[in-house]
């Protein structure tokens, strides 16, 4: 009698984001994953002895692939934004300036190329990520497509991978030609997860990008996952609305012509589940260190209570590691169970 092979495969993820040099609490590294996935700002101040403490701090997370991307304080990886930096310093007219920002900082590309090698990957199977589709085999015999974007909104930062938001980004995909199954940004989309509450001139506003989030609607993937907005933290398995309503509405691939979606008009919020949010950490009467656990995990499975349906529902994760205050000065990092396709077999 023959055994059915499954056509997907249950997949972990340990998803973390804006540790800022900061270690990470021991019990993370106890989990097993398939995959961990960290945000960016994996410093504070780009020196490169937080990226080396970043670096040792991935080694010893148990997982076999470890997919990272900058945030806007890992400037140096930022080379032109970088340069700019260090020229408004005035920090590039004498060798022994030079020579300063080097001994800090690296010089223009180093972080880059000696300290996320080839040699890292293959030993410890952290991959810094460039904007853009990736596919991944992995280990339990998945296959990941990833899109990664650095690049986050900003009126007027100097710091890495920003752009107005006047501007907008251009972010590269949309489902058709490669069916994405995680969204890997800094940031998040305008609309999820991103209400400032601690700079005073942005007290209360959403932060997120609204370019984003129409690609993230168009393209549905299973799950998004990103950070910078600390107070953000939390995760929400969003159910999209039906948008194909008669085949005149419909462009030729069926995916609808939500030409000007928004996280209003996309979500059906009375079918969606928030599954945690910051203010949920802290219960009344608790003890701070005892408020807040080093992992929180959620399972979305054919098996599971609620299942994603591809498609239909993508998990969006804010996974901001740093706290914004003193109830909760760590945010947990997130485990997630879903299923991915079955990576076809060569041969």
């Amino acid at each position: 009698m023959e055994t059915s092979i499954p056509s997907d495969i249950k997949t972990r993820f340990l998803i973390l984001s804006d540790t800022h040099g900061h270690e990470l609490p021991g019990e993370c590294s106890q989990h097993h994953a398939d995959v961990v996935i960290h945000c960016g700002d994996l410093t504070d101040s780009s020196y490169l002895t937080e990226f080396r403490t970043t670096i040792q701090h991935l080694q010893k997370l148990d997982a076999p692939l470890k997919l990272v991307i900058p945030g806007n304080h890992d400037f140096t990886l930022d080379t032109p934004t970088f340069q700019q930096k260090v020229k408004a310093s005035g920090l590039d007219h004498s060798e022994d300036d030079r020579r300063l920002v080097r001994q800090v900082y690296g010089d223009y590309e180093e972080v880059r190329i000696k300290l996320f090698t080839d040699d890292l990957q293959q030993r410890s199977g952290i991959v810094l990520l460039d904007e853009g589709i990736h596919v991944f085999i992995l280990a339990n015999g998945a296959r990941l497509t990833v899109y990664a974007s650095p690049g986050t909104p900003s009126l007027g930062g100097d710091w890495g991978f920003q752009y107005h938001p006047d501007t907008g980004h251009d972010f590269q995909f949309d489902g058709r030609s490669n069916q994405i199954d995680v969204v890997v940004t800094h940031g998040p989309p305008r609309g999820i997860m991103d209400y400032t509450s601690r700079d005073t001139h942005s007290r209360g506003r959403r932060a997120g990008c609204p370019d984003l989030f129409k690609a993230i609607a168009r393209a549905r993937p299973r799950m998004h996952c990103f950070g910078h907005i600390h107070e953000g933290w939390g995760a929400m398995l969003a159910h999209w609305r039906e948008t194909r309503n008669s085949p005149r509405d419909q462009d030729p691939d069926g995916l609808g012509t939500q030409n000007e979606p928004s996280h209003f008009t996309a979500i059906d919020y009375g079918r969606s589940t928030v599954i945690s949010k910051l203010a949920q950490l802290v219960e009344p009467g608790k003890q701070e260190e005892a408020a807040a656990p080093a992992v929180m995990a959620t399972s979305h499975c054919s098996e599971d209570p609620a299942p994603l349906r591809p498609r239909d529902q993508t998990l969006f994760v804010n996974a901001a590691v740093q706290g914004c205050s003193a109830e909760v000065p760590v945010h947990p990092l997130w485990r997630v169970d879903l299923e991915l396709p079955r990576a076809v077999p060569h041969g």
